[in-house]
């Protein structure tokens, strides 16, 4: 596997026109972004390829086009198809359920497969992995409860979700009555909740591409600024966010991020394309945490940040399938 670090301007690879399922939606907190995601993405295969929608309601249930589907219809249409293409961020989406369904069907599947994802959508998992390969990370702890969080306070604190995603439940707590209260948030969302310490950084976001022709790009750094102690939901989505990209950054550390960003990676075996998000701090690079299917409207992190590599949107999404395509067929020959 060779790796471009250069950003220069590339080209997209290509497959033949092939029928691709875009599964959007989800039975998770992040079902709006996954419906916007999977528009974006059915909007750029349609010239392409044929496209076949198939949208996951937040109660679980599955449609094709506004027609409801029992499950097994939903499996059998997916069967139907030569590739997955799995746009729901979150739980039962980029935790890798997705990928075991179109392992089960042998239908190609963009992005990464049900270990990466399942390991990448667990925080505490990813970082006990970064640190064995030797990227730094936040100090922090595991709880199941309020009171097994505030008998050891630890403050200030980041706390967060172990395993969801677009920063829903991400609070910064001063008082252990404002941890109390996180605690307690997150819990709503997961039955595990992360706390952290405040990492001090530049909030930078690296992207790694695996590429049909079996190279790797990493995409230019992407340097996010905002007002608020957390980047979380409310910034996120409310438009005061600002992305700088390419990120203002010295050589040394633009290698580092770029290094510990394939480290992760590779260590995690994402394919397709991931997001990692870190902290620069004075002593390099803190990795906050990793996206195996991050958001993929046009106007998302990823995206920007591969437009600034020469790529656009459509080639882009061309190269997740071409990829997904070449891979089923490596591994099934």
């Amino acid at each position: 596997m060779t790796t471009d670090l250069q950003h220069d301007p590339v080209t997209s690879s290509s497959v033949p026109r092939c029928r691709v399922a875009v599964v959007g939606g989800g039975a998770n907190a992040e079902h709006d972004v996954s419906l916007a995601s999977a528009a974006a993405v059915r909007a750029a295969l349609a010239p392409t390829h044929d496209v076949v929608e198939l949208t996951v309601a937040r109660d679980g249930s599955w449609s094709s086009g506004g027609r409801a589907l029992t499950f097994a219809q939903a499996v059998g249409l997916v069967a139907t198809c030569d590739v997955l293409l799995p746009a729901v961020h979150g739980l039962h989406g980029e935790d890798g359920t997705l990928a075991a369904l179109a392992d089960l069907a042998d239908v190609a599947c963009v992005g990464s497969g049900v270990r990466a994802g399942a390991v990448g959508m667990d925080k505490w998992l990813t970082k006990l992995v970064a640190a064995a390969v030797g990227v730094a990370v936040a100090d922090g702890r595991v709880v199941r409860g309020v009171a097994e969080a505030c008998a050891d306070p630890r403050l200030p604190a980041v706390v967060k979700p172990v395993s969801s995603g677009s920063s829903h439940g991400v609070r910064h707590v001063e008082t252990a009555a404002e941890l109390a209260d996180a605690v307690a948030a997150a819990l709503e969302l997961d039955d595990r909740v992360l706390v952290e310490e405040v990492v001090a950084g530049r909030e930078i976001d690296v992207a790694v591409l695996r590429r049909a022709d079996g190279t790797t790009l990493v995409s230019p750094a992407l340097e996010i600024g905002h007002a608020g102690a957390v980047f979380d939901t409310a910034t996120k989505y409310d438009g005061s966010a600002r992305f700088v990209v390419p990120a203002a950054l010295d050589p040394a550390d633009a290698d580092a991020l770029a290094h510990a960003a394939l480290t992760v990676v590779d260590a995690l075996g994402c394919d397709g394309v991931a997001r990692v998000d870190f902290f620069l701090t004075v002593r390099g690079p803190v990795l906050n945490e990793v996206n195996t299917m991050p958001g993929m409207t046009a106007h998302s992190q990823v995206p920007v940040m591969f437009a600034a590599a020469g790529l656009t949107y459509g080639e882009l999404v061309g190269e997740l399938v071409a990829q997904a395509c070449t891979r089923h067929a490596a591994r099934t020959s």
